[in-house]
């Protein structure tokens, strides 16, 4: 089922942009390739001379050989920060590079940045094909994992053999991606590796990267999937490696694009896992018909190249083409999570139900719904933040359309909400700012509004302010109309102003109590300062405290 596109536009002019500065506590473990939209960035590398860059223009900056890294951007700048997979450049670019970016390459950088902060995947490539070459005479399985099940004991990594018997054939499910652990922290790793499987971090480092312990990453790993942390990620590593030899890059590239120390260890795991050598699977892929074409990793990594060439200016490649359809797995998040289409047109599914995002729509997609976002050929999408449940009450898609005025600091929005290049007084939160009124208007169905436009209009002004200090007073009115406002309300709604306005803030923060916000978190987001001041009043409505309101709602659930 398709929905009508039914949204609100973006009034007004965006906000101006403010300076960044890279966070050193958020420093990459991999290269960084730092391009200047707008505006001017400068960089410096422990004590060296600081470079200046100009809109258009770029740097490399190598992963090794340095201690510190000082990244700042003047109010105005949007600079978009791309960290490549771990193999690429290192060999050939060990030194600060500036370059200049071709116009062709800036939506497709773009694009890049946004396949690096989401779970977009997708294939270019006919998944039989790759099939029906690993089922020729002699192949052989991988060992089937069952979750739940302990794996036997396992070699290194980058070392491990998958032996199995002779004569079965590879079945489909072993092409396909590694299953995602659900449990954040190890979700988040997943997420990471599938990105970039060459990241060569322990599972101390990893751990401490998304604040849980090695212990508990390990076991989430075990438990999800089936499959220790080790053996889920070479898992990971030799899926891209199929994707890259598909590709055409030779044994040597891929190991170091996937993170195998040399090309002796990625055969023998290949063929352990496959029954045929690297070599001997890129050979036979590349002489069958039908077989072209590109993954989205595979794809973001070639143009990379080309990219890299670019920089060395030892040619200067044609504009790339923009990447294929991709669509993220079925999933669901703990927190509200809004995407913006910059360029063409993508979709969001929620069960039987299609919403379709269009350029310039920004989309709250809600939080706890499994979903499906997908982007169509030509198409740029940019996340730009986040909401927990006791910020924002969504118990459907919100979406708004900004025109392209707005694209610059939407863009800086996104970098500033999913790299450490952001203001030093960076607020999450600040996002929300852009929707008040569509907010109001969410909001505006857990109360009775009333019709006259006078009244409603005060209504939607209080609603729009209800968690600002003094947000609960009423809105000034003319003397001559005030009379009015206040029958309308009373005739229309059955309630004064006074008490309308009371009644609202009630029932919101009914509902995010519902939704698991804390009551401490709630007094807050409608306009109380103090939470004994709101149990009080809470307590008054609806007769139970905040807490047993919320201890009731969460046993109707179960």
């Amino acid at each position: 089922m398709v929905l009508p596109s039914s949204f609100a536009a973006g009034s007004g002019r965006p906000p101006p942009i403010p300076g960044a500065r890279w966070s050193p506590a958020d420093a990459p473990v991999r290269p960084l390739l730092l391009w200047v939209r707008t505006g001017t960035a400068h960089v410096r590398l422990d004590d060296g001379p600081a470079l200046h860059l100009q809109a258009g223009e770029g740097v490399w900056i190598p992963a090794d050989g340095r201690t510190e890294r000082a990244i700042t951007t003047e109010p105005g700048t949007v600079a978009f920060p791309l960290c490549p997979h771990a193999g690429v450049g290192a060999r050939v670019l060990p030194e600060l590079t500036r370059f200049d970016v071709p116009g062709g390459w800036q939506d497709w950088l773009i694009q890049l940045f946004n396949l690096q902060v989401t779970p977009f995947s997708g294939r270019g490539y006919s998944p039989e094909a790759i099939e029906e070459l690993l089922r020729r005479p002699g192949s052989r399985p991988p060992a089937p994992a069952t979750v739940g099940r302990p794996p036997a004991p396992e070699a290194p990594a980058t070392e491990e053999r998958h032996p199995a018997p002779e004569g079965r054939h590879l079945t489909p499910e072993a092409l396909a991606p590694p299953t995602m652990p659900r449990a954040r922290g190890a979700r988040a790793v997943a997420e990471e590796l599938m990105r970039d499987p060459a990241l060569d971090l322990t599972v101390e480092r990893w751990a401490a990267r998304v604040l849980s312990s090695a212990r508990t990453l390990r076991r989430d790993f075990l438990a999800d999937t089936g499959l220790t942390f080790e053996r889920w990620r070479l898992h990971c590593r030799l899926g891209a490696a199929v994707e890259f030899l598909a590709a055409g890059y030779d044994v040597d590239q891929v190991a170091a694009l996937v993170g195998f120390a040399s090309r002796n260890g990625l055969t023998r795991a290949f063929k352990g896992r496959f029954g045929l050598t690297p070599h001997e699977f890129g050979r036979e892929f590349s002489a069958r018909p039908g077989t072209g074409g590109l993954t989205q990793r595979a794809a973001a990594a070639r143009q990379t190249d080309d990219l890299i060439r670019m920089m060395r200016e030892t040619d200067t490649p044609a504009a790339p083409e923009m990447l294929p359809p991709a669509s993220t797995p079925s999933h669901t998040n703990d927190i509200h999570v809004l995407s913006w289409m910059y360029r063409g047109s993508g979709y969001l599914d929620i069960g039987d139900r299609r919403y379709e995002r269009e350029r310039g729509v920004a989309t709250w997609i809600p939080a706890e719904m499994e979903h499906v976002t997908g982007l169509r050929e030509n198409s740029v999408s940019l996340p730009l933040g986040n909401a927990g449940t006791a910020d924002l009450h969504l118990t459907a898609p919100l979406q708004v359309r900004f025109s392209s005025a707005w694209d610059d600091y939407l863009m800086f929005c996104s970098i500033s909400a999913r790299s450490a290049l952001r203001p030093d007084d960076h607020d999450p939160r600040h996002i929300l700012d852009l929707f008040a009124e569509q907010a109001a208007a969410q909001r505006a169905q857990s109360v009775p509004m009333p019709t006259d436009p006078r009244a409603r209009a005060v209504a939607l002004e209080c609603l729009r302010r209800i968690g600002e200090p003094g947000g609960a007073q009423d809105p000034e009115t003319d003397g001559t109309q005030d009379a009015e406002i206040h029958r309308a309300f009373r005739d229309e709604t059955g309630m004064t102003l006074g008490r309308w306005r009371y009644a609202a803030r009630m029932r919101i923060a009914r509902d995010l109590l519902t939704g698991g916000a804390p009551p401490s978190a709630v007094a807050r987001r409608i306009g109380y300062a103090h939470l004994p001041t709101f149990s009080a009043a809470f307590s008054r409505f609806h007769g139970l405290s905040p807490r047993e309101y919320q201890e009731r709602e969460a046993a109707r659930g179960r």
